[in-house]
């Protein structure tokens, strides 16, 4: 199926062209179980209120439950300050996306729980400046931001399979574009220089590119499936992860940058609406939108050339699925 898409450049268009799509056209989500991985703040906390004020069933993904029991009272705060005349169905899954074995687990206290799972939003991720490990050598950001998710993603497709229509989103970054070509059998080898400390943008930007890639490569598997697949960048949002804009860019550059996102960033409440439109509009099941990658608000923009490289897609797969097995014995 051909799509219409915006080309890269055309990027900018996005800053002035009106929103088409608003929670107000999300449709009633009763029935529905939606799981929302970082939904303790920013992005995934503003996604699950409006998922649970639609009725949806909603599971806080997230490492710590006092963070994740407090945003529920702020979920049912905000939904009763809407005056809405629902009491919203919430329920916390403790999960580490840094760590396959505590995303295994979480996948199988969720499926013990006998729920549908409707919609999964990848949305938990991290934006570290420091070259760190995991307790099991993967560096930090690709653990985070791409393996966690596709482990629990795979942990947990059995039962989204059976739950469908359903639908996966990944959250992505327009940072991939700025992605080098990089082995990824080295991504946690300290001497190589897009894991040099400072050299955070390469790290976070390939990490964003595999979500694009693994969407892809997932979209392919379930193209004969009611299960819809795909990529967002949220857009430029103002969340805790701007807080190493100095380990980015330097002091001073960090700084400018900085005031620009207080002065023209997104609200997280308005950025997530593009992983919402993905997760629940009508229209991507209608439109048949299978493994592509979306912009604010909810248009199409084709990704940079190596997320669309299939090649290079389940090459990560294969190594990715391989990590895996290694860690969880």
């Amino acid at each position: 199926m051909s799509y219409s898409y915006l080309s890269n450049r055309d990027f900018w268009k996005t800053f002035v062209t009106p929103t088409t799509f608003s929670v107000d056209d999300i449709p009633s989500l009763d029935n529905k179980v939606a799981l929302v991985t970082g939904a303790n703040s920013g992005l995934g906390f503003w996604t699950a209120v409006e998922l649970a004020a639609k009725g949806a069933h909603v599971l806080l993904g997230c490492r710590d439950p006092l963070k994740a029991k407090d945003a529920i009272q702020r979920i049912r705060a905000e939904i009763a300050f809407r005056g809405l005349a629902i009491h919203p169905k919430l329920e916390i899954l403790v999960v580490n996306l840094e760590d396959v074995k505590s995303c295994h687990l979480a996948a199988a206290n969720f499926l013990a729980r006998g729920l549908p799972l409707n919609i999964l939003i990848n949305n938990g991720g991290m934006n570290n400046p420091r070259f760190e490990l995991t307790a099991h050598g993967i560096e930090k950001l690709f653990a985070v931001n791409h393996l966690g998710p596709f482990a629990l993603t795979l942990a947990l497709l059995d039962r989204i399979k059976a739950s469908q229509p359903s639908r996966i989103v990944f959250q992505s970054s327009i940072a991939h574009e700025s992605t080098l070509p990089f082995d990824m059998t080295r991504v946690s080898d300290p001497t190589t220089e897009a894991n040099q400390d400072g050299e955070l943008q390469q790290r976070y930007a390939r990490s964003k590119l595999c979500n694009i890639a693994v969407a892809k490569a997932l979209a392919r598997r379930l193209e004969h499936e009611h299960v819809y697949v795909n990529a967002v960048h949220p857009g430029i949002v103002y969340t805790y992860i701007s807080r190493h804009l100095e380990a980015y860019f330097g002091p001073v550059l960090g700084w400018m940058y900085h005031m620009a996102f207080r002065l023209f960033a997104m609200s997280a409440k308005d950025a997530c609406l593009t992983g919402l439109y993905c997760a629940a509009s009508p229209e991507v099941e209608e439109r048949e939108y299978r493994g592509l990658y979306f912009i604010p608000t909810a248009n199409l923009l084709a990704p940079s050339p190596m997320a669309e490289d299939e090649v290079f897609q389940e090459q990560l797969w294969a190594y990715s699925e391989e990590l895996i097995r290694e860690i969880a014995g």
